[in-house]
């Protein structure tokens, strides 16, 4: 029976102006849709629509538990660059996948934007998490 991929195989990166930020380590969950739509006409004298698709680009979301403090540093790049206090700022996202038959595959998603990122304190007894919501034009997988 061949093994299937796991979370404990995926490694997660960020990568702002092409250097590597940190490398996301304590994530619980991470997941990305690519946003396709699908288009229907009906037309005279043809008995079923016509179906067509449109690619509208990737959202992703990534919960995570906070470990280290430099977690902050990512916060307030995002803060900075949607308040125009930083130029030219961008902000990619790589996953690797490592399959268990050794195949190796790159998720990057170029030049993200971000929605929403809640910081939950739930309890005394709870970890902290925080959640990064995103999109982005386009997805490559190397």
């Amino acid at each position: 029976m061949a093994q299937r991929i796991k979370g404990q195989e995926v490694t997660v990166r960020f990568v702002q102006d092409g250097q590597v930020r940190t490398e996301l380590n304590d994530i619980r969950s991470f997941e990305i849709g690519m946003q396709l739509e699908v288009l229907k006409e009906g037309y005279l004298g043809e008995f079923t629509d016509r179906r067509d698709d449109v690619y509208r680009g990737v959202t992703g979301k990534m919960d995570l538990h906070m470990e280290r403090g430099d977690v902050f540093n990512i916060f307030e790049s995002l803060l900075d660059r949607a308040q125009r206090r930083t130029a030219g700022t961008t902000v990619n996202i790589q996953a690797q996948l490592q399959f268990p038959n050794g195949d190796l595959r790159l998720v990057n998603i170029n030049d993200c934007f971000f929605g929403e990122i809640p910081l939950t304190v739930g309890g005394r007894s709870e970890y902290v998490t925080f959640s990064l919501n995103f999109e982005a034009n386009d997805v490559v997988f190397v």
